[in-house]
Parts: C-alpha cells; structure tokens; sequence
C-alpha cells in the first residue's frame, strides 16, 4: 500500500480508505448493506492488514450503528489507534427531536460527542460536515468547527457536498478570523460522474486539500455487474434496490464495456479498472472503498497496484467525457489567448 499526504497537513494517509456505509443495515441503509460486527472485524481486520490506514464512518449511517460497530472492531481486533486516521461526519438527521440534525453550534458539539462515546475513542481524526445546512451561516459553522477542534476532540475539518463558491467563502472566512480550515473534501467522483472536475477538484488542488471520492463505482453500477444486456444485476446488488447516486445510465453502459476489454488486458475485474482510474486522477488523495464480502474488499485492494496505461487512460476519458459547462469552457478559450503558442 502507498500513501498520500492529506493535503497540507504532513498527515500520510493510504491511497485507498475503507468505507464502512454497509456496517448495521437499519432503515433505508439496509439496502446499502447489514454487516454485522463478525463480519465487519473481518474486512477491518484484512484492511489493516493490506496496509490501509485511513477509515471511514459518519454518525448517519445505520443511525450510529456503523460507528458502534467501527469502535467494537477496533477494540475487538487489539488495533493501535496512533497508527489509524479515523474520519466521521456531522449534519444528518439522528433523531426526531428538530435540533438533532444540521450543523448548528448545538448540534455538532452534541454530534460530536454521541459520535465519540460510539466509537470509544478520545478524539476523531477528520470531522466532515455532511453537507449543507441552508438556515445556519458559514460563518457561524466554522467558528462552531473551530472551537470543537479546540476542545482536542476533532484533529481535523473536512467538508462533503458543498458547492465550490461555498468552500471558498468558508476557507475565507476562517483564513480571516484565524480559525481552523478545511483539511479535506469528499465528493462522488467516478467514470459515470466527473461534475468535481469542473471546480471542486481544482479547488482542492490549489487550496492544498485533500481529495477523498465516495462512490468511485457509483453505486456498484461500475462494478461489471451492470451492461446494456444484464441491467438488473440481482443477488442483493446495491443499485437494484437502492439507485443511487444518480448517472447517465447509457454513457455508463458505453464506459463499462470499455474497461471490459481493458481489464481482460489486465487480467483484472471491471470494478478494478474502475477504481484505479479514479485513483490515478491528479489531486485525488485517498479513494473510498466498501466491501460487502471478503471476495469484493480484496479485488477492490487489489485496485491500488493496477497501473493503466496512457492510452487506456485516454480511451476511458473520451468515453466518459461530459461537455464543458459555462463558464469552464470560456475559461480555456480565453485562457489560449495567453499562453504563447497557441
């Protein structure tokens, strides 16, 4: 396993982060996955044991289930926690009560303490809000952000699903005020979904954060499990049941059967070629994995020593390109106006 820094940081973490979306299984989450904490010692412990040393959890998932069973593992398998990098997030709904979900200065000290007692950990690596919370202010989350990394029970911030001009404002605004910024995105980013590129991913690249892709087979779609001739994969497949997150499903097709014959050439998995085109991206830092067996979680390791070639490289971003959007497209027209040569 190689690793990555986070950014600025000087902290290294593992090209592949394993997610654990599909621990629990309560509620709408059971079409994710119902591992249970035999199953998921196992997959925790093969990861480690790969050289993994990132993972990844959030008080939503299961509605606290994952991160009960992420603590039990970590306690059950004897783990060192100073060699783990523990990530969670903050701003879903946990509960009935109206001010058990967002990101208001009340809910994520609480948050963050529910999320601490789950775990039976004394501080969480990188806090991630979870996305945007529409009657809070930036201003008021970060300064919230700030003062709980002050406690010493959050490391680092991170920052999932926010638009590009909304990480900005906020890396802004803390900048300003002196207070602690966001570390780390994470943001869908697969073949089947390259929005990031437009600005997100260049923001992280020029802000020094790092980059984390959830969802790099979107939603097990790009797992080689789905094609124009099999478009239920069955067997308690993820999509069948849960069809998220949202794709052009006929350029999907067009790019899985292109990596189908690029993986033959690689003796390697569909959802192999998937992952390591995504790790090979410029700016992505560490790429999410889940697993709902032994057999998937080893292929999906097996991803980070899959080297594609510049060609198939090329093939795979013409079949999976989407049209520049305005103003992205003004931008590089513009901008040959200025390099000599062009």
């Amino acid at each position: 396993m190689k690793y990555n820094l986070l950014g600025n940081t000087g902290l290294l973490v593992s090209k592949l982060c394993f997610g654990t979306m599909t621990f629990g299984g309560e509620g709408y989450w059971e079409a994710i996955g119902q591992q249970t904490q035999d199953e998921a010692d196992a997959l925790i412990k093969k990861s480690v044991e790969s050289g993994i040393n990132f993972i990844d959890t959030a008080n939503i998932y299961s509605f606290g289930q994952s991160e009960t069973i992420l603590g039990n593992s970590i306690k059950n398998l004897q783990l060192n926690r100073q060699e783990l990098v523990i990530a969670t997030k903050v701003r879903g709904t946990m509960g009935d009560d109206p001010n058990n979900r967002g990101l208001s200065r009340f809910h994520i000290f609480n948050s963050v303490n529910n999320s601490l007692e789950r775990l039976q950990l004394d501080h969480i690596d990188i806090l991630y809000v979870h996305g945007v919370d529409v009657v809070t202010s930036i201003r008021d989350v970060m300064r919230s952000l700030n003062d709980i990394v002050e406690t010493g029970k959050v490391r680092y911030i991170g920052v999932c699903n926010w638009p590009a001009w909304m990480v900005m404002k906020a890396q802004g605004i803390a900048r300003r005020e002196g207070w602690q910024e966001f570390k780390a995105m994470q943001y869908f980013y697969s073949l089947s979904g390259r929005d990031v590129e437009d600005a997100l991913l260049p923001l992280s690249q020029s802000e020094e954060l790092g980059f984390m892709p959830w969802s790099p087979l979107a939603g097990g779609f790009l797992s080689g499990k789905y094609t124009r001739e099999n478009q239920k994969a069955g067997g308690g497949a993820r999509r069948d049941e849960f069809d998220f997150p949202p794709i052009n499903k006929n350029q999907a097709y067009d790019i899985v059967e292109v990596m189908q014959d690029i993986a033959k050439e690689h003796d390697a998995t569909v959802a192999e070629v998937a992952l390591a085109w995504v790790r090979m991206q410029q700016g992505v830092t560490s790429t999410i994995i889940g697993a709902k067996n032994m057999e998937q979680l080893e292929s999906n390791i097996s991803s980070a020593d899959l080297q594609l070639g510049e060609e198939e490289l090329e093939e795979l971003d013409e079949v999976s390109a989407t049209p520049d959007r305005y103003p992205f497209w003004m931008v590089e027209r513009q901008g040959s106006e200025r390099i000599p040569g062009e």
